[in-house]
């Protein structure tokens, strides 16, 4: 085979002459273009590094400093050493000439001022940063001194940030009093409990903010001032990696691919350019070139410029675990892996894994190469190897037995050859045998069973372990499925968008629908990965599928384009698109369950470094207000009206709070790990953290609207993301807003459960919609 061949380096023989040795230069020549391909990408990443870490500061800012510094002593006749070089201890100086001892006192004196004056504009930004004051002014208005930080904050914050170049000025994660957090709690739980239960955790509320509380607040204040970030850590092991249980449905989450747009119906040119828009994004990554995720001023224009505020947390783990990574189980807690570099992905089709190079000749294989690699897959007709093809249900199942399997079964020979180019891979590719997208005839089963197919799948065609799988299904269309633990769903977002754009509009099709280009006569092709599974790992495979196919068949999705209005009708009504929509989600739930639940909306901590997610308790006693109004019968327009800005203004003062750090879900969270750490037992911190959420949801944020001209081209929309049910009886509830009138819901819940209907849930968010919007009469204020 060809590969085989071009694996070989050399070969030689003995004979009675001596070794004759007989180089394959066309292998000796891929060997050097590997290394320098490997030389370059450590060079830009030593420069990125020398980049960021003098950031606001700069080479040229430094000669600037250095040269004004010199010429300035010069001018007034003084010594540029400020005495040092008279220092008789520093005897590098007696072998230098007077001028040279001049000139190197000023470069180092010059230094150390540039280095004081970064410092300085690091800790001004720091301060800057930590002040949040432009989040509560009213909308559409801008105070002076919101206007004067505005300005401070472009001034100090640099010319050209790189990815990473404000993690040394963002402030940290504050954190809450007891006081404020235990008053907030009772504030969230009011609408959802009885008198005598509320009284009852009131009781536990005030023991424990009196008497245990202070003191696990000492522990954690401690902890803040030595970590980065007080939550993040315990956040990723203990809520994602020390789960036992499968991560398939309860934690990875999907995305899709455009609703309405088909740009080929060839899988492997899909994937083809596909995985070269994703490795496009990985070497940006690794340049440090992608722009921090920035979060505007309330879209405040000042002047001729948009100033916005950096918000890039957590983004140097989040976003180096994006690619050659994996979730590798334990039987206690899993670990995630990373490697600095991988030069291949890994496919799955039809029960077989193969290894695919992604370089040759030293650069990037291009769209068509990359399709003709996979032409190549689809095209090969060997059959499965025994207890190859449902071995990715290990990573479908429990934890504990895919940790147990691993170490028995995977820990030498060709199984662990094999499963290290799986999970060292950039990245995991499913070429997947069924065809799913959106049917216009058949808008809601063909939705249903495209998330469904993103989410589980067969439960053994994806490695659930990586930390996103491309799945491209046989008729063109495609989507994500990505592990949870390593980041958080805007991080994987933010390729995926860079994806969408490239695909159909700058690397484009031919009219026969292959990948621009030509393939490329002598790419060797790819590596099947090969596997001897014993008869004994096959029964906990199957065990694992078992289990898989349980969850998986249990889950109730539905998926459904809300195209009745969007955010630009309801801005017209002045309420936040959010509010609007976290109120209407109430009312459905009220009118499909007849009462209140525990809601949960994750907002971003992206202002504090290492920052990650908080939870907005929406379910508010303003919002329960509001929908008692809605439900009765004798309440009229005006009083809903005004009960719904009521219930829209607490909304967003909470969501302001949890992204200020002031939210008190995770401060509970971090209190609870200290009580089991001091092996104290809380009544309070236990009653808290038992208490499900039964209704679970989620803005997908579109973050580069850049990229997409929705307004010329509205069809170039995705359908977003979700996630399964978090609670058994409960509903999770994703959701997109998408240009000006279209918002797309995902709503997840079980089978099993009695209490729920995702389609019946549908129909009332879908009905809450309406009747939110008919509220304010814009028809007849309009006429």
């Amino acid at each position: 085979m060809a590969e085989a061949h071009q694996a070989v380096a050399f070969q030689f023989t003995v004979s009675p002459d001596g070794i004759d040795l007989q180089l394959c230069h066309e292998a000796l020549r891929q060997i050097y273009l590997s290394g320098l391909h490997s030389w370059k990408k450590r060079f830009i990443r030593f420069k990125n590094g020398v980049m960021t870490g003098v950031y606001p500061g700069s080479p040229g800012g430094f000669m600037v400093v250095v040269v004004s510094y010199m010429s300035y002593n010069q001018y007034r006749r003084l010594d540029p050493s400020m005495g040092l070089i008279a220092k008789e201890h520093l005897l590098m100086f007696r072998y230098m000439s007077t001028d040279s001892q001049r000139i190197v006192g000023g470069v180092l004196v010059g230094t150390g001022l540039w280095v004081t004056i970064i410092m300085i504009m690091r800790n001004v930004l720091k301060s800057l940063l930590s002040w949040h004051g432009w989040m509560h002014a009213r909308h559409g208005s801008v105070s002076w001194s919101t206007r004067l930080w505005l300005i401070l904050v472009k001034v100090f914050s640099g010319r050209k940030p790189m990815l990473y170049s404000f993690q040394n000025s963002l402030p940290r994660l504050p954190v809450p009093t007891i006081k404020d957090t235990c008053r907030r709690y009772l504030e969230s739980v009011r609408p959802l409990m009885e008198d005598e239960r509320y009284e009852r955790m009131e009781g536990l509320t005030k023991d424990f903010e009196k008497n245990l509380g202070p003191r696990l607040q000492w522990y954690l204040k401690l902890k803040s001032w030595w970590a980065s970030n007080y939550v993040s850590d315990w956040w990723e092991e203990y809520i994602y990696l020390r789960g036992r249980g499968p991560i398939m449905v309860n934690s990875n989450y999907y995305a899709m691919d455009f609703l309405y747009v088909f740009p080929t119906s060839i899988q492997a040119a899909r994937a083809g350019n596909a995985i070269h828009a994703i490795m496009l994004y990985r070497r940006k990554l690794d340049r440090a070139q992608v722009q921090p995720v920035t979060c505007s001023v309330t879209h405040i224009r000042l002047s001729l410029f948009y100033y916005f505020v950096p918000s890039m947390c957590r983004t140097l783990p989040q976003y180096e675990c994006m690619f050659n990574s994996s979730r590798v189980p334990g039987v206690e807690t899993d670990v995630l892996q990373h490697v600095n570099d991988s030069k291949h992905i890994a496919v799955y089709h039809k029960g077989r894994f193969f290894k695919v190079w992604m370089f040759y000749d030293g650069r990037l294989l291009l769209p068509r190469e990359i399709e003709q690699q996979m032409e190549r897959i689809l095209a090969d007709s060997s059959e499965p190897l025994p207890g190859e093809e449902k071995l990715a249900a290990l990573t479908a199942g429990d934890r504990t037995p895919w940790a147990k399997a691993r170490e028995t079964y995977f820990g030498r020979g060709k199984n662990k050859n094999s499963l290290d180019a799986i999970e060292k891979a950039a990245f995991f590719v499913t070429l997947d045998d069924t065809e799913q997208r959106f049917e216009e005839d058949n808008p809601v089963k063909s939705l249903d069973s495209y998330a469904k197919s993103l989410l589980h799948g067969k439960c053994y065609d994806r490695w659930f372990d990586k930390s996103f799988n491309l799945i491209v299904f046989k008729n063109g269309t495609m989507g994500l499925n990505a592990e949870h633990s390593w980041a958080d769903a805007p991080i994987i977002g933010h390729l995926w968008e860079h994806v969408l754009s490239m695909d159909p509009l700058k690397l484009g099709y031919t009219e026969e629908g292959h990948c621009c280009g030509e393939p490329h006569p002598n790419l060797p092709g790819p590596q099947r990965l090969s596997w001897d599974v014993p008869a004994e790992c096959q029964e906990v495979i199957q065990s694992s599928l078992t289990v898989a196919r349980n969850l998986a068949d249990d889950v109730d999705s539905h998926i459904f384009p809300f195209i009745d209005f969007g955010k630009g009708l309801i801005k017209k009504c002045r309420t936040s698109p959010d509010a609007f929509i976290q109120i209407a989600l109430q009312l459905a739930h009220y009118r499909d369950k007849k009462k209140f639940c525990l809601t949960y909306e994750a907002s971003m901590t992206r202002l504090f470094r290492e920052g990650r997610t908080e939870t907005v308790r929406s379910c508010t006693l303003e919002t329960c207000a509001f929908v008692r109004a809605m439900i009765g019968d004798e309440t009229v327009r005006e009083e809903c009206l005004s009960l719904l800005k009521l219930a829209a203004e607490k909304h967003q003062n909470m969501y302001r709070l949890a992204m200020t750090g002031e939210g008190i879900d995770r401060h509970l969270f971090c209190l609870y790990v200290v009580s089991k750490y001091l092996g104290e037992d809380s009544p309070f911190l236990k009653e808290v953290l038992s208490d499900p959420w039964r209704l679970s949801t989620s803005q997908t944020p579109l973050q580069q609207v850049e990229l997409f001209d929705l307004v010329r081209h509205p069809e170039y929309v995705s359908s977003g993301g979700g996630f399964g049910p978090v609670a058994d009886d409960g509903y999770g509830v994703s959701y997109i807003i998408v240009g000006e009138n279209l918002i797309n819901f995902h709503i997840s819940s079980k089978h099993s459960s009695p209490e729920t209907d995702s389609h019946r849930f549908g129909a009332n968010i879908r009905q809450a919609m309406l009747d939110i919007l008919d509220l304010f009469q814009l028809e007849k204020k309009t006429k």
